[in-house]
């Protein structure tokens, strides 16, 4: 029987990007957490309980390369540990980049806390005819040390139990000191005159005289020296820098990475070349070529959307629609045959399972699309797609780390828009989120591909990745106008990213996204879309006076869309019905097809030919385009409000990507009706 430790445990997992954190932090928890192959998939700390130790709960932080605050992901991993004092950290490092990893262990073992270093990627180190010395590195850290393979489960057993040891030992790192001539001397001298200041603040002091050595000033801000000690430091800082003939920062880095080579010498036997780097390496001329590597990024886009909505999302939602169509048949024959009160009746049939069955009958797309995306993802593609976007994201004024928030856009921009903080520029931050809704949010494609299936379901994958491609184009034309405004001048933030290899994806990793992203689906289809069907069902079923009717145009719902519906004349689709789909759009663009559905009054099969009596093919694309543009929904501007931190730029936001949809809209149908015309 295991023992119960006096108090609760809580661990710091920490790492660089790409080293297989997440991988490892889902292993240790049986977190349902989507698992990414490019850098900044991590935006907050997340947390969990270890598997079968409910008293140990672990902390996954950001993937940094260093405790410097740079960047905010530094800035989090490094004032949660100084902060929050974790009972230990589990440092999890790739075993295929050991020197690298490294920099930030050494860093991580000077706050001198219990530590465990966790050599991940065994499985690769292996097959390229390469060894590590297990003991042999763990005692010149002076930390255990575990081999594991996070991607499949090896060693994590291990890894917990020596974890858990470590931490209710409180078994700190036996080695601290890993500098020598100069800089040994430099920051042996800061400790000694900074020992009480350290101790005040709870600081280790090795930990503070090494940040202060470097010029970190929140360091020197949270000490709160004196002017004769910071001139004192500065001193000796200058001493060093003269000896050595480098600056500060240079001379930790060197020391560090020459006290790296020396335990890699002993400790590590490479007799061959990685076999995966390689194959990176020759991948990359092609996927990344100046001239050839956006056609291919478009080329292989188009490939996932013809797979999406010609050969395997859309017959498979075409089947689950016929379920949905088969359920309604049956529930409205049961119900004929139970002579049940005929408002019920309707509000059971038309309203709800119409509603939301009509929005259900998308899941098969919803999936396809993103087993598609995930497998590019955890491929390690996407992390050439943000290298390659990264020089013309610069002509636009924004920095490449932006092309991380971006490309989440495409899957949710409340996530997206959250997924900013890791920008380290208030300027780039501000003009990324104001891009991003321009990203076509999966919450859209129900209306696409129902759009597509009753106007264009010949060219249904070329109509999407054309809508995809207005979404960004318009975000580009923003952007240029954004960075001449005042606010918005200056030089972006230079980005510095690491390609990982490119590697076979997690079938548990893809699994899990599908999981997460069909539960989501049908979360909102039973929340907030099933209150909207109601609440439209009951609107468009009873009169002002509450009686009911059977005449929509003497409904509620009819009498106050029609004072909104003239503003959608000049874009082709001025009835009230469209209108009010786009109304429950706010709430949810989902809510846009199952609103449509409800009030033609249609099954999920016959919803194409009752568009194809609301709309003309003109006024469909104008319709798409404007549904492409405007407010995502509410929650995205909630979440839009909390990061720029005011209501009045946020509701500005929303009424300025309205007005654009607007414009947009008006434009190509009035400039498409005198070319057909």
């Amino acid at each position: 029987m295991k023992r119960m430790p006096a108090k609760k445990l809580r661990f710091a997992l920490a790492g660089n990007q790409n080293s297989g954190k997440t991988t490892l932090f889902n292993q240790l928890t049986g977190s349902n957490q989507h698992v990414g192959n490019f850098p900044g998939v991590t935006v907050e700390r997340k947390e969990g309980k270890i598997k079968g130790h409910a008293y140990a709960e672990v902390v996954d932080l950001p993937g940094i390369y260093s405790l410097s605050p740079y960047t905010k992901e530094e800035i989090v991993t490094r004032d949660y540990l100084i902060d929050a004092k974790p009972d230990g950290i589990i440092n999890i490092i790739d075993a295929t980049n050991i020197e690298r990893n490294l920099y930030l262990s050494l860093q991580l073992i000077e706050l001198g806390m219990p530590t465990v270093l966790a050599l991940n990627m065994m499985d690769e180190m292996r097959a390229n005819g390469n060894t590590v010395d297990i003991e042999g590195l763990s005692t010149c850290l002076g930390v255990p040390v575990v081999p594991i393979v996070a991607s499949k489960n090896e060693g994590i057993h291990e890894l917990v139990d020596t974890a858990i040891e470590t931490a209710e030992n409180h078994t700190l790192p036996t080695v601290e000191d890993f500098c020598s001539g100069p800089v040994h001397r430099c920051i042996h001298g800061v400790a000694h005159l900074i020992e009480d200041h350290a101790d005040r603040v709870g600081v280790p002091r090795r930990f503070a005289a090494t940040k202060l050595v470097e010029g970190d000033k929140p360091m020197a801000e949270l000490l709160r020296l004196s002017q004769n000690e910071q001139e004192a430091i500065d001193h000796m800082v200058l001493e060093m820098e003269r000896e050595l003939g480098t600056d500060r920062e240079a001379a930790l880095a060197d020391m560090r990475y020459q006290f790296i080579e020396e335990v890699v010498a002993q400790t590590v036997v490479k007799s061959g070349k990685s076999r995966e780097r390689s194959r990176s390496v020759a991948a990359d001329h092609l996927l990344t070529h100046k001239y050839l590597a956006f056609p291919i990024f478009l080329g292989i886009m188009m490939l996932v959307f013809w797979l999406t909505f010609g050969v395997i999302g859309q017959p498979l939602s075409d089947l689950l629609g016929e379920g949905v169509d088969f359920l309604n048949g049956a529930v409205s024959g049961g119900l004929t045959a139970l002579e049940v009160n005929p408002v019920v009746r309707s509000l059971v049939v038309d309203g709800i399972i119409t509603g939301v069955g009509t929005v259900v009958s998308f899941i098969p797309i919803i999936v396809t699309l993103f087993f598609f995306l995930s497998l590019l993802e955890d491929s390690g593609y996407m992390a050439r797609v943000a290298f390659v976007m990264d020089k013309p994201l610069r002509r636009l004024g924004l920095s490449g780390r932006s092309i991380v928030p971006m490309l989440l856009g495409f899957g949710c921009t409340v996530p997206a828009t959250m997924a900013t903080r890791t920008l380290s520029s208030e300027r780039d931050r501000r003009m990324t989120i104001l891009l991003t809704p321009f990203m076509s949010c999966s919450a859209k494609l129900p209306i696409y591909a129902a759009f597509t299936a009753a106007f264009f379901p010949k060219s249904a994958p070329f109509i999407m990745m054309l809508l995809y491609l207005i979404g960004i184009f318009v975000g580009i034309l923003i952007a240029l106008f954004l960075k001449h405004l005042p606010f918005f001048r200056g030089q972006p933030i230079p980005f510095v990213m690491e390609l990982p290899n490119y590697r076979i994806p997690s079938l548990r990793s893809v699994g899990m996204l599908l999981w997460d992203k069909a539960r989501d689906f049908l979360q909102r289809a039973f929340t907030v879309i099933f209150v909207a069907t109601i609440i439209i069902w009951f609107l468009q079923s009873f009169d002002p006076r509450l009686n009911p009717t059977s005449s929509e145009d003497a409904s509620i719902l009819a009498t106050l869309a029609r004072f909104i519906a003239p503003i959608f004349l000049p874009l082709g689709f001025g009835f009230w019905q469209a209108a009010v789909a786009l109304i429950a759009g706010f709430m949810a663009k989902e809510a846009v097809v199952s609103t449509l559905a409800v009030l033609a009054g249609t099954t999920v099969d016959a919803l194409p030919l009752a568009l194809g009596e609301m709309f003309s093919p003109l006024a469909a694309f104008s319709f798409l385009l404007f549904t492409l543009l405007y407010t995502p929904c509410v929650a995205a501007i909630a979440t839009v409000k909390r990061e720029l931190g005011s209501g009045v730029q946020a509701g500005l936001v929303a009424f300025a990507q309205c007005a654009l949809a607007w414009l947009v809209a008006c434009l190509v149908y009035q400039v498409g009706s005198l070319i057909v015309s």
